[in-house]
């Protein structure tokens, strides 16, 4: 009976531990695949010494606090609008949803795009785009601040895992590519220490 009743103990933090080590491995799966695409000369935005120097981005430690469950309410009628880049030209979104969550006890609101252009191909039709300014821009992340990518939720709620945040192309090579900038309704007032970090070393 006693070796039951510790079983019965143990098993939330077995699942606990399962469900710990699934996110992780998700948000490890991410940062390979991305390093492998900057590694990959058809898909890297690098050029020159600086595709020949890339060996891995830098990572902020995985912090599952930057994990969050948001709420999710759809924006409904929606216009169109154009979107400032980069390079001072426009792409064209709408606005498809806002997403509220809690960290460190306040409450944050990020409006999630969705892309014009990007909809027409069958593979993004569920493609949602979330640019975002925070703290550490400028210092420890591109002082244009970062995006993530995001799939249509199917009810109310929506997982933003910040540790899956990344770069803009611009930040690597300004030439090639036009980059959204972060709507001022994205800029955070704290720090979002997940993701890729960033060292400025791309434009001389």
């Amino acid at each position: 009976m006693k070796n039951y009743l510790f079983i019965l103990l143990l098993l939330p933090v077995f699942v606990f531990s399962q469900k710990t080590s699934v996110e992780e491995s998700e948000i490890k799966k991410f940062q390979q695949e991305l390093d492998a695409e900057y590694l990959n000369p058809k898909e890297t935005p690098l050029r020159g010494d600086n595709f020949n120097n890339f060996k891995q981005h830098p990572f902020f430690p995985i912090d599952l606090k930057y994990r969050v469950t948001a709420k999710f309410t759809k924006m409904e009628n929606a216009e169109p609008f154009d979107l400032p880049t980069s390079s001072g030209k426009t792409k064209s979104y709408r606005e498809y949803g806002k997403a509220t969550f809690e960290l460190d006890g306040q409450t944050y609101t990020l409006t999630l795009y969705q892309s014009l252009d990007l909809i027409k191909q069958k593979k993004y039709r569920d493609y949602l785009f979330l640019p975002f300014r925070d703290l550490t821009n400028g210092k420890e992340t591109y002082g244009g601040g970062k995006y993530m990518d995001l799939k249509i939720p199917k009810g109310n709620s929506i997982i933003l895992d910040f540790n899956k945040s990344y770069q803009p192309y611009c930040a690597y090579n300004a030439y090639d590519y036009n980059c959204p900038v972060v709507p001022e309704e994205n800029r955070l007032s704290t720090e979002i220490r997940a993701g890729v970090m960033y060292e400025d070393i791309y434009h001389h």
